[in-house]
């Protein structure tokens, strides 16, 4: 396929009057976009906007209700992936698409055609061609590594090698950055603006206002699953978009987290150590470097920040500290129960197939309030559920429907919420703001605040690949770098010092 732009006029990418509706949710409602050739388009949106049911439509993965869909001046058939693609469309989801017991070549293997049309291609050729791409994006992946090894952000690195070895002409990216570390974050959104140059067409949707408005040329903002605004970038700014996203009254409230980078935290006194790792190593055969030497300590009040590049290490030093793993040398002195918001909600976070209620509850069973001597109280329970659910802003489906059936941003918050309200002793986050709109993580970056400013406050530790997050909440920052823990002076808490300790390790 050809994506020049002087091979044909009209807009690449149109939908008009789309809806659709989820039981007695109305995803979308009339949306209404028009994206130009070799244009960077911005889609943004509270969670639940419709955001993602968008691109589905767009990339076939959803039928939608009514309405019109064309690419390059084709109409699309209504959910059917294979006509989008065949008319240059390619979709990195915002939920992975990847065969876990497949590695990291093979599921690349699994969309990419040959030079007859077909999904056949030589793996050598395979491979060559995707050690080139990773030499051009700089997303580099273990190829021969299985994906259920890989951490988050290499299975999203994954997902967007996979999109763009189809030589796409029009590439829809949902939440593409969330999980990606800042350096890769940049080389992403360089490459996107150059295959815009190339004449390809990006539709990108982000809760990152920053990175929408360095490298869209316009941008629409759903609400509630319907068109609110259409502009080119140079006529609105982050404070702007945010009121349309959410509304006058919580972008006010969530406007001291805009520019979070501008402020530090306070210091403060140093309580009680609630975890200790001393000299802890970890191995983890044949899925990156583990653990090495690992000494730390947390006490309770304060916010350890632990930044890196995916797959050095943070993963398994979460797991370690929330009690899920063991490790193979040193010695590990941990509470007796530690709240865990893990980096993948879906495989470790939630229970699909449970309501918000049952997966509040997963983390509360054992408070006696909630227990009548082995059964659970599930009225109180419940109860309680709705409490943390209004608190977060859980929107969408019902209460009683499975939180699977809820967007991507509000598991999140179902997530969030049920580890703060554990009240344990030590808190261990994994990039909790990943998929949430700017009054979400408004609210989760304050509920820190405020935890750490309470009588009893728990001890932190925040695994986060948004370095901006780390400076603005933890009162120490750390660095994984080959599986060692590298503490940053005080005197290098800037972007440029901790990005360079993330690559160095000094």
């Amino acid at each position: 396929m050809d994506p020049s732009p002087g091979k044909a006029t009209g807009p690449a990418v149109v939908a008009r009057g789309v809806s659709k509706r989820y039981g007695p949710v109305q995803a979308l409602d009339g949306v209404h976009l028009e994206v130009a050739r070799g244009e960077v388009h911005g889609v943004l949106g509270e969670n639940g906007a419709g955001k993602t049911t968008l691109l589905g439509v767009l990339g076939g993965t959803v039928r939608a209700d009514a309405g019109r869909t064309e690419v390059l001046g084709r109409p699309l058939r209504a959910g059917s992936p294979r006509d989008a693609w065949s008319a240059g469309v390619g979709l990195v989801q915002q939920h992975f698409t990847l065969v876990p017991a497949f590695t990291a070549l093979e599921n690349l293997a699994l969309g990419v055609r040959g030079r007859g049309g077909g999904l056949r291609l030589p793996m050598a050729d395979l491979r060559r061609r995707a050690g080139e791409l990773m030499d051009r994006t700089g997303l580099a992946v273990p190829l021969d590594v299985r994906v259920s090894a890989l951490g988050v952000g290499e299975r999203q690195r994954v997902e967007i090698l996979k999109a763009l070895l189809r030589d796409p002409s029009v590439l829809l990216l949902d939440e593409p950055t969330a999980v990606l570390a800042p350096p890769e974050v940049e080389r992403l959104l360089r490459l996107l603006r150059g295959l815009a140059r190339e004449g390809r067409t990006v539709v990108i949707v982000a809760h990152k206002l920053d990175e929408v408005l360095a490298v869209a040329d316009r941008v629409t903002v759903l609400r509630r699953g319907r068109t609110v605004l259409e502009a080119p970038v140079e006529d609105v700014d982050a404070p702007t978009l945010a009121r349309v996203m959410v509304g006058e009254a919580l972008a006010r409230a969530a406007g001291e987290e805009v520019g979070l980078a501008t402020r530090r935290p306070r210091p403060r006194g140093r309580g009680d150590v609630v975890a200790s790792l001393r000299h802890v190593s970890l191995t983890v055969e044949g899925e990156g470097p583990g653990l090495r030497d690992v000494s730390l300590e947390v006490r309770r009040g304060e916010i350890v920040g632990v930044a890196g590049v995916e797959g050095n290490g943070q993963r398994e030093l979460a797991r370690v500290l929330a009690g899920l793993a063991d490790p193979d040398g040193g010695v590990a002195e941990l509470p007796a129960d530690a709240a865990f918001v893990p980096q993948d909600r879906t495989r470790e976070g939630l229970v699909a197939a449970f309501d918000v209620a049952a997966n509040v509850a997963l983390a509360l069973a054992r408070d006696a309030r909630y227990r009548r001597g082995p059964f659970l109280r599930w009225r109180g329970l419940r109860r309680r559920a709705a409490e943390v659910a209004d608190a977060f802003g859980v929107k969408g489906a019902s209460r009683a429907a499975p939180v699977s059936a809820l967007s991507g941003g509000n598991q999140q918050r179902v997530v969030v919420a049920r580890e703060l309200a554990r009240g344990a002793d030590l808190l261990v986050a994994e990039n909790p703001v990943r998929g949430l709109d700017v009054a979400g993580a408004a609210f989760v970056h304050r509920t820190l605040r405020e935890l750490r400013a309470g009588d009893a406050p728990p001890g932190v530790v925040l695994v986060s690949t948004d370095l901006d997050e780390v400076l603005a909440l933890a009162d120490r920052v750390l660095v994984m770098v080959r599986g060692r823990l590298v503490p940053v002076p005080e005197e290098r808490r800037t972007r440029e010092g901790v990005g360079a300790a993330m690559l160095s390790g000094a």
